[in-house]
């Protein structure tokens, strides 16, 4: 498998797992984003001019729990970079034992009530925590892709693109760009769309498709750096 090849892998595969998690989060537990910091604070706004408070709790805690994700994501690269160690491959094992959390925590859970109980909550900062490791295993060891979690700015660069490509204003590198920020899109689109039909079929068991994804990208990488 070429870099190209590999890239492209990455791109589709990170962003129908960030797609996939963040929807079943959202129809799982009550409106909670996941990967969508942004997201919980609108629906936080919109509960409490409601006076609807169901649920808030949830996504505040959502918040510090996405930021601890990126704090041992961050910490556990620097940590890896010094003695020369696979910091991806230590980063994805940090994404898969917290969405695995997510997912033991989630089916504990089941059956849901009305509002989040203790186990629904703690699987819900799990997941949030495994989007923030997400987030950051991509800005720090993936920069050379597209984001996989957040898709306004690939949708925002695609366009722009596309509209330099109609007006014959582009060059190979614009192309290359396009199809660059165009998988990671289509596999979040994908994965956001399954997640919602797997979750209503098994509950949060579906989560064991994010966590086959992430086994095989590790599997991927190498154990150790070579010398």
């Amino acid at each position: 498998m070429n870099l190209a090849q590999r890239s492209r892998l990455q791109g589709i595969s990170l962003g129908f797992l960030a797609g996939y998690v963040d929807t079943l989060g959202f129809v799982a537990l009550f409106g909670l984003f996941t990967a969508h910091v942004t997201g919980n604070f609108v629906l936080i706004g919109a509960a409490l001019a409601n006076a609807t408070h169901a649920s808030i709790a949830l996504k505040l805690l959502a918040f510090p729990a996405f930021v601890l994700g990126v704090a041992a994501a961050r910490l556990l690269t620097v940590a890896a970079e010094r003695r020369g160690g696979p910091a991806l491959r230590l980063a994805l094992l940090l994404e898969l034992a917290l969405l695995l959390g997510f997912m033991v925590l989630g089916v504990l859970s089941e059956p849901l009530g009305p509002e989040p109980g203790a186990l629904a909550m703690t699987a819900g900062l799990f997941g949030a925590a495994a989007m923030g490791a997400h987030s950051a295993t991509s800005r720090l060891l993936l920069a050379h892709l597209a984001p996989t979690s957040m898709m306004t700015g690939n949708v925002t660069q695609i366009v722009i693109d596309t509209v330099d490509v109609l007006r014959g204003a582009a060059d190979g590198a614009t192309r290359e760009r396009c199809v660059k920020f165009f998988w990671p899109l289509l596999g979040f689109a994908v994965g956001a769309i399954l997640a919602a039909f797997a979750y209503l079929a098994v509950g949060f068991a579906a989560l064991a498709v994010p966590l086959g994804i992430l086994l095989v990208l590790i599997a991927l990488e190498p154990a150790r750096l070579a010398p």
